[in-house]
């Protein structure tokens, strides 16, 4: 899976990435440092990537319908959260054995006790 990783996510999220065996790539590193959440989703899609953020408003379905991205990854934490808790975290996440499959159409928002799917997974 390749996964666009939002500038509110530390640098070393690129090695947690990777280490769950899928391609990260640092909107700072393609141009989108400042760039509006709505140019960062524009991107995601032309590109076909996952987007995984620590910013709420990619989980209103309203202005990011899931079913138009290949999957937005919301990664909810306490604003004192250090990197090596958000890399660990998604990590985990992308470590999921059907996550590849999950994702597509799909917001997740990611906790370290839960993941809820929007839309529901079915069983």
């Amino acid at each position: 899976m390749h996964i666009l990783l939002d500038a509110n996510l530390p640098r070393s999220v690129v090695q947690a990435v990777t280490a769950a065996s899928h391609t990260g790539i640092d909107v700072r590193v393609v141009g989108l440092r400042t760039a509006s959440d709505s140019a960062i989703a524009a991107y995601a899609r032309s590109e076909g990537f996952c987007i995984a953020t620590r910013d709420y408003d990619f989980a209103d379905v309203r202005n990011y319908p899931p079913a138009d991205y290949h999957g937005i990854i919301v990664l909810d934490l306490p604003d004192d959260a250090i990197a090596s808790e958000v890399c660990e975290l998604l990590r985990d996440f992308l470590l999921r054995p059907d996550v590849e499959k999950e994702m597509p159409g799909r917001l997740a928002i990611v906790r370290a006790d839960r993941v809820r799917f929007r839309p529901r997974l079915t069983p």
